[in-house]
């Protein structure tokens, strides 16, 4: 997965998380997250819930990878359950590197 860096650059986030893209690669997933949640053979009270967490009516709007962060494990179930292994490859990567 191309991550901004020189091949020979090694990401921590414990040293700094200077040059790794979490808010850009976040905001990727949660399209997938969106598009796939919104599809009949995903629908359940839990993504409705997801979903209007993301867009409250009122109160400040989430954070893409607080979201991302604390809903991980259903996360990896969507995609697992869906074959999208693009997004499993990009939900690792974020929790690598970001969580």
């Amino acid at each position: 997965m191309e991550d901004g860096k020189n091949s020979d650059e090694v990401l921590d986030r414990y040293v700094s998380f200077k040059g790794i893209d979490c808010d850009g690669k976040a905001s990727q997933l949660m399209a997938r997250i969106e598009s796939l949640a919104g599809q009949e053979v995903h629908a359940s009270p839990f993504w409705d819930y997801f979903l209007a967490k993301r867009h409250p009516k009122s109160g400040p709007k989430p954070d893409d990878l607080f979201l991302i962060h604390t809903n991980i494990n259903q996360l990896y179930e969507l995609f697992e359950e869906a074959g999208d292994q693009d997004a499993l490859t990009l939900l690792g990567w974020l929790e690598e590197n970001c969580c």
